[in-house]
């Protein structure tokens, strides 16, 4: 396992961040917690989950006692909750900078769904960037639903575009 590829992982994650915050300032109250039928019920309630997950998952790497998923205790607004996310992408990001790669197959103790659960550290970090993507998707089909017409790509394929200088880091021989 590359180090470099986690840290590309890792700034993608900031990257896409970054640019759903920015989608977000722009909607209005109404657009942020209309109701729609989906897995999360809004924009607002996808987000609580998205940010919550990410901050979890830093939370368990990091072995913080007794972490609690964001999305029990918020109510703060929807700029507070913007700023939890781009804080945490920053973090995750200097997390997986400091993180050894030897330490990439050991165990990361979780509590999912009332279970505690271990997985190794690799295959949370692989688990944590789908779920962000499988939930960024639904953001932005809610965010369309919504009204908000103002999206760019943000997939993978998009980040190494704009970011030729992953390949040199990813392949140095090349």
């Amino acid at each position: 396992m590359n180090k470099d590829y986690f840290l590309a992982l890792a700034d993608y994650n900031l990257w896409v961040s970054r640019i759903a915050a920015s989608w977000l300032n722009e909607l209005t109250d109404d657009q942020w917690n209309q109701v729609i039928p989906s897995s999360f019920d809004s924009v607002k309630q996808t987000t609580l989950h998205l940010v919550s997950a990410e901050k979890i998952w830093l939370d368990y790497w990091q072995l913080v006692p007794d972490p609690v998923f964001l999305i029990t205790q918020f109510d703060g607004t929807k700029e507070d909750l913007i700023q939890i996310w781009l804080q945490t992408s920053v973090a995750l990001k200097l997390f997986i900078e400091s993180y050894p790669p030897e330490a990439y197959p050991q165990s990361v103790c979780f509590t999912w769904r009332g279970v505690n659960w271990q997985m190794a550290f690799w295959q949370t970090f692989a688990h944590f960037i789908n779920h962000a993507t499988y939930h960024r998707g639904q953001l932005v089909t809610l965010l369309r639903q919504v009204g908000f017409t103002k999206l760019s790509s943000t997939d993978l394929a998009t980040y190494f575009r704009v970011h030729p200088s992953v390949e040199t880091l990813l392949f140095p021989d090349l």
